[in-house]
């Protein structure tokens, strides 16, 4: 076991954070200029269109993103351990990652595995509380690609079925780094529409647009990781009709990390407190975010 648990576990999406930072950068300068002239654009016609970088939200999500970095070398390391056990002494067999058509399975695996996790973030309240911290801006840029969540909890959970099929834990961890990097390059306004086949089977930046915004008809659509083709799928695929409007339907207004990190389990806390009933008690944990005594699941608005 302590050998599979000490395997030369190299991480794909540490080594990127180079070229994270320099994209952004690179992106921040090439909108600079753009976002002067929509703003005064903007302001001359009445429209209200947010733009480019802020300094206050690109430091926010920046924080966080360091944060993450640190949150996420505890909890990996506890359910690195966790799947070398299971994948040691309960899976029936091994796969070889010296085959190839395990890696093309993995990579499948991970990226149905993560669509699943993603649609529970946003359907069910508990794992929104996590995850809206990173739907939580109003702009979108390559900063908000590392705006991410501190609270981890379930994605030790979404990966326990691969290693009782007996894929190695480093692999698990190799593939889902490799799914990371490729959603960096989503979280961009500069790329627009690619050629009509790339979009059809890929997640790209239009698409992943679509899922930021907070407009009523892009709520709760396109949750791929890497395959756009599972949003297809199981119906929940929206195309890019006009620019959307970013962030959560009801702003935070903050840039403080802690209250945009765990906001959410506070105001879960208060409302399930609140409740008088058990099952209303858990309607606010469990139920869809926005969900009130007296509505069922399918009449809650998303949010």
């Amino acid at each position: 076991m302590w050998e599979a648990f000490s395997h030369n576990l190299k991480d794909p999406a540490g080594a990127a954070i180079p070229f994270f930072l320099l994209f952004m950068f690179i992106e921040m300068a090439a909108v600079r200029n753009e976002a002067k002239h929509d703003r005064a654009a903007d302001e001359a016609s009445g429209n209200v269109l947010v733009k480019g970088y802020l300094k206050e939200d690109t430091r926010a999500s920046l924080t966080m993103f360091f944060g993450s970095i640190a949150f996420s070398a505890v909890f990996r390391t506890a359910a690195f351990l966790l799947y070398t056990v299971i994948y040691v002494h309960l899976a029936p067999w091994h796969l070889s990652a010296k085959n190839p058509w395990t890696w093309v399975g993995v990579l499948l695996g991970v990226d149905l595995l993560f669509y699943t996790y993603h649609r529970f973030a946003h359907r069910v309240r508990l794992g929104w509380a996590g995850h809206q911290a990173h739907h939580s801006s109003v702009y979108f840029n390559f900063s908000t690609a590392l705006r991410q969540k501190w609270n981890q909890w379930f994605e030790v959970v979404v990966w326990l079925p691969l290693p009782f099929l007996g894929v190695p834990p480093w692999m698990i961890y190799f593939v889902f780094s490799i799914n990371l990097i490729w959603q960096f390059h989503l979280h961009t306004e500069k790329i627009e529409k690619l050629p009509r086949w790339w979009e059809l089977i890929f997640n790209t930046p239009s698409h992943h647009r679509v899922h930021h915004g907070s407009d009523p008809i892009y709520l709760d659509r396109n949750y791929a990781g890497m395959l756009i083709i599972w949003d297809r799928m199981f119906r929940s695929f929206q195309p890019e009709l006009h620019r959307p409007t970013y962030g959560l339907t009801v702003p935070v207004e903050t840039y403080n990390v802690w209250s945009l990190q765990y906001g959410e389990y506070k105001r879960i806390w208060q409302d399930a407190r609140r409740a008088k009933r058990l099952r209303d008690k858990l309607g606010y944990v469990f139920g869809p975010p926005g969900w009130a005594p007296g509505q069922s699941a399918k009449s809650v608005k998303p949010s």
